[in-house]
């Protein structure tokens, strides 16, 4: 990797580096301070027409949310953290919103869709479409006192369209001990670089705003608590909502792929703590605190879970787990719906895997 001489004695600790994504992967650049990583990720928005209710549906429904379309030909399209603005004034209209980046509906198809959250079936409606959002122009992401490695120099003396477009980079995070966190990818093109007031060798670079998405506004708080470090207790995520919970669970599963794991010897007695698992985000938040303590992860959905067990994240079969409070669970997790809308046990599903692999006693 290539050398970039940096002084973190003026503003902090180094959290960033702009690396290369490809094979040589050297670091473009590093620096304390991004602007632009926090936004609003443009989200699909549609209108569903004649929209008969089955449950209340305002606000925030859910970080998986399921359009299942009447045509079994068809598969079901996915919004994720999907939000409901309610019904349009004066007509039988709900308006959704939601990442939609996955393929969507085929175009022009306006039939019948049923509408659920995972868990229960939101409402139905006759027809919808999807609207087209007005055009924004997306902020600039801004790394703040960069300082530049030899490639980065090179570009932009250049100066040329082909040596300002950096391609494929990673921004990689660390926290404020120096541990990895988490990592971003985006298409890197140089739109604009100036002097910087954290220092005579250092630059404000500009990047195209429109080739990032941001980590949604409500996530931050979230960050800036990782950003300290991990947790030193167990169960620091109980008091968020289900939408922030995944969002930690999100940081918690990128930590740990960029992290080597010691396993425990087999025979251990790890103790599941579900006062607080009433919901999938906060079932592998628990799970992952069980095996690996405070921040731990073990997995983030079955097959991950399953594949958790085989070893290299903290687990050595045989074991025993103790789920204590595991009715709270049960109350919660048994009345699941599969993308198409089945029902399913998550509860018994997620008790079938870990009983592969270890001893399950539940209180």
């Amino acid at each position: 990797m290539t050398t970039v001489h940096e002084d973190n004695g003026r503003r902090g600790r180094t959290r960033y580096t702009l690396a290369d994504a490809r094979q040589d992967g050297h670091a473009w650049g590093v620096c304390a301070e991004v602007e632009g990583l926090f936004g609003e990720p443009q989200r699909g928005i549609y209108e569903l027409f004649g929209w008969v209710p089955e449950a209340e549906a305002r606000g925030w429904i859910g970080s998986r949310v399921w359009m299942v379309p009447d045509d079994e030909t068809l598969d079901p399209w996915l919004l994720e953290d999907a939000e409901s603005l309610g019904r349009l004034p004066g007509t039988d209209s709900v308006v959704l919103t939601g990442l939609d980046e996955y393929e969507g509906p085929p175009e022009g198809h306006r039939g019948r869709v049923r509408v659920h959250d995972g868990h229960r079936w939101l409402g139905s409606s006759r027809e919808f479409a999807r609207v087209l959002p007005p055009e924004q122009s997306a902020p600039p992401l801004v790394l703040r006192g960069l300082a530049q490695g030899d490639q980065l120099r090179e570009a932009l003396m250049k100066g040329t369209r082909r040596a300002l477009d950096l391609e494929q980079a990673a921004l990689e995070i660390q926290d404020d001990q120096g541990e990895p966190l988490t990592e971003r990818l985006l298409w890197a093109r140089v739109s604009a670089w100036r002097p910087s007031s954290y220092g005579t060798d250092r630059i404000d670079l500009e990047l195209d705003g429109e080739l990032f998405t941001p980590v949604p506004a409500y996530a931050r708080p979230i960050w800036e608590r990782w950003f300290a470090g991990p947790p030193d207790t167990q169960g620091a995520w109980a008091g968020l909502d289900t939408r922030r919970r995944g969002a930690w669970l999100d940081l918690v599963r990128e930590r740990a792929c960029r992290r080597t794991h010691r396993d425990r010897p087999a025979g251990h007695a790890y103790v599941l703590d579900g006062r607080h698992v009433t919901d999938e985000p906060g079932l592998y938040l628990a799970l992952g605190e069980a095996v690996n303590g405070p921040g731990g992860y073990f997995g983030g959905c079955l097959a991950a879970v399953d594949e958790c067990l085989g070893g290299t994240f903290g687990y050595t079969a045989p074991a025993t787990l103790l789920w204590q409070d595991a009715a709270i669970a049960h109350k919660h997790l048994s009345r699941a719906l599969t993308p198409n809308g089945e029902p399913y046990d998550l509860f018994a599903e997620v008790l079938d895997v870990l009983k592969g692999r270890m001893h399950v006693t539940l209180a």
